[in-house]
């Protein structure tokens, strides 16, 4: 029983270090370019280059966990994360650092598919895994608003290295945990063959896509590279499906889709993503540009939205069962968006008390439909396929965030330019561009409400898929059972 308890500890520790990592760099972006004398392309490619690496192998980790085994992907991605984050700390050029961020995205991309795996292999109990992923959805939260906050005290106070510095005692102190008490699981009923095609034809879809929303809004859209970006992710996507309808042993059952759950699910998490992650990176521009924020205060200003996503996030378990996955997770999202709507009225006259209601809305929503959501997700696919599931559910999760801040950067930049037009100055035609991209995330998520319900709606109160999931579930799985290696 204790075991169990520790390896959540050692998972949403490790949870906590590729979130925290995500964040914190953002806010030192400009430190590092001074220091180490990086053009703007290099600088962007600082960020790019862990997002492309750690986005284009998502899935091929979730299938590595499935097949060769959850903790010793874990292990081996903590190491490597763990390892690459001391070189990017002690980086002296921006070659050096964009490589350790390479290495960094490689490690994540067999970190993090692992951690929701193994918490549902650990836990069997549906209770006891409601409250584990509870935990881990807090710790999560937590390291999402400690990375602003943290990355702006270090690039004002200290050498920025720190920011990744940090990462090293996490990392090890995780490794010291997870050794002795993480049993060893797998999905033991197919043979150790890795889906060739299937990943070389995702990785490359997941790569040129990535590639063409991080860089199009700086090469422009038009663009012959950003163009067939955009069609080479086309074309292997497209062979990626036919490869996993045909091939014996896929990396991905597409069959995983006809689960309403799953699919749903999976799209309410997108909507979330594309709306709250575009969002959440103006937002940081807005309180230090427009509202003339420090780093450390713009960090600060997110440090109660987060602690109340945490409690709610502990709180949301006990809602289910009178309210049902499909309500809470509709509820969640309906009061996220009443949250970002009154930040939205605020404009140019805000201070840091009049945001913390429309934040703390946010935080209650996020807390309160990302637990159900996550448990109601994996809970509609076999147990064995766990790997693959958290994969596809982070994947889609992180495309749709690149996707919402190229989108709703877009929808900035056209209504800036717009007002600008018209003779507005340039702080207010700013502001124009961010309420309009405020309010294009409202109607995310109050869609994402509607899906939410829709989908999830007779889940039960436990989170157990509906016949149509049960069903699916049945035919994914395979005739054994999934296999526990006691020890190491």
């Amino acid at each position: 029983m204790r075991g169990r308890w520790w390896i959540l500890v050692a998972v949403s520790l490790a949870t906590f270090m590729t979130y925290l990592d995500n964040n914190i760099v953002n806010v030192a972006i400009p430190t590092i370019q001074r220091d180490l004398h990086l053009s703007t392309a290099g600088l962007e490619w600082v960020v790019s280059s862990y997002i492309l690496m750690f986005a284009s192998l998502l899935l091929f980790g979730g299938r590595m966990a499935d097949l060769f085994g959850r903790r010793r992907l874990f292990l081996i991605g903590l190491s490597v994360f763990t390892v690459s984050s001391l070189a990017a700390g002690l980086a002296g050029t921006g070659g050096e650092l964009i490589a350790a961020r390479v290495v960094q995205g490689l490690g994540a991309a067999l970190l993090v598919p692992t951690t929701l795996a193994i918490i549902m292999t650990t836990f069997t109990d549906v209770k006891e895994r409601t409250r584990a992923i509870g935990t881990w959805a807090a710790i999560g939260a937590l390291a999402l608003a400690l990375g602003p906050l943290l990355g702006g005290l270090i690039s004002q106070h200290v050498h920025w290295g720190w920011i990744f510095f940090i990462n090293v005692p996490i990392g090890l102190i995780t490794l010291a945990i997870a050794i002795p008490v993480m049993q060893e699981s797998r999905d033991g009923a197919v043979v150790r063959r890795l889906d060739v095609p299937g990943l070389i034809s995702s990785a490359v879809a997941l790569f040129a896509l990535t590639y063409a929303l991080i860089e199009g809004p700086y090469k422009g859209w038009t663009t012959g590279l950003i163009a067939a970006s955009f069609a080479v992710a086309v074309v292997a996507g497209a062979a990626f499906l036919r490869i996993e309808t045909r091939v014996r042993y896929p990396m991905v059952d597409v069959r995983l889709f006809r689960s309403r759950v799953f699919g749903g699910g999976t799209a309410v998490m997108m909507l979330w993503a594309f709306g709250i992650f575009g969002i959440y990176f103006f937002t940081s521009i807005y309180l230090q540009t427009m509202l003339g924020f420090s780093p450390t205060k713009a960090g600060l200003a997110f440090v109660p939205m987060a602690v109340v996503l945490a409690i709610s996030a502990t709180v949301a378990p006990q809602v289910v069962p009178r309210l049902g996955a499909h309500r809470t997770v509709g509820l969640g999202m309906t009061v996220m968006a009443v949250g970002l709507y009154l930040v939205a009225r605020l404009g140019g006259g805000a201070t840091f008390a009049s945001l913390q209601p429309g934040f703390l809305l946010f935080g209650a929503g996020a807390g309160m439909m990302n637990v159900p959501l996550t448990n109601a997700v994996l809970h509609s696919v076999p147990t064995e396929r766990s790997g693959i599931a958290s994969a596809v559910f982070n994947a889609s999760r992180e495309l749709a965030g690149l996707l919402g801040i190229t989108v709703i950067g877009a929808v900035l930049s056209s209504r800036e330019r717009n007002a600008l037009a018209h003779g507005a100055t340039t702080t207010h035609a700013y502001l124009d561009g961010y309420h309009v991209g405020l309010l294009l995330t409202v109607m995310l998520l109050a869609v994402g409400a509607v899906v939410g319900y829709v989908a999830l709606r007779k889940s039960g109160e436990d989170h157990a898929a509906p016949d149509v999931e049960s069903t699916v579930a049945a035919e994914l799985a395979p005739a054994r059972e999934d296999v526990q290696v006691p020890g190491r």
